[in-house]
């Protein structure tokens, strides 16, 4: 069985060390009563296609797009990678499942999300989906994302894979 956290409960794992969240851009908003909002640091361009076979995967590159002088970018319909500003800390017994937030779908854009497993740590990346064919305009530092954290009943062996600690410079 599964309990999901709530606000205060984030709120009191963000204050801990490593806290559940860091990296944030302001806590009064990104907090909410089930969840957190994650922002918006880059947006980029799948350079060639993947590949993914039984025992091997191969990402594409990526190619950054540049933030006008007001931060914003005009997307074209079509699929993009994202990278998210925070940074998050999950302890073995802590799970969360990523929602774009109810905006972006009611601006004809929705996020493709995987588990964050317990013992993930990391900034992670989204596939975001254009699909309103008049494109896109986002400004970076946008909440787009909802995390939901879970708290399992016992703690796991934890996230062991190829993206621990991804894009933390």
């Amino acid at each position: 069985m599964t309990v999901i956290l709530s606000g205060q409960e984030i709120r009191a794992l963000i204050d801990a060390q490593p806290p559940l969240v860091e990296g944030w851009q302001d806590l009064k908003v990104q907090i909410q009563p089930n969840g957190f909002d994650l922002s918006l640091r880059e947006v980029a361009m799948m350079e060639t296609g993947g590949v993914i076979a039984v025992e091997s995967r191969q990402i594409p590159p990526l190619s950054p797009l540049a933030f006008d002088a007001f931060g914003y970018l005009d997307l074209v319909p079509g699929a993009y990678i994202i990278t998210y500003n925070e940074i998050v800390h999950l302890p073995r017994d802590i799970m969360a499942l990523g929602a774009p937030r109810s905006s972006l779908l009611r601006c004809g854009v929705t996020l493709g999300m995987a588990v964050w497993d317990a013992g993930y740590h990391g900034r992670s990346q989204s596939l975001m989906v254009v699909y309103h064919p008049h494109g896109f305009k986002v400004q970076q530092n946008a909440r787009v994302a909802q995390l939901v954290f879970h708290k399992l009943d016992r703690e796991t062996e934890g996230y062991n894979g190829r993206y621990q600690g991804e894009n933390i410079k």
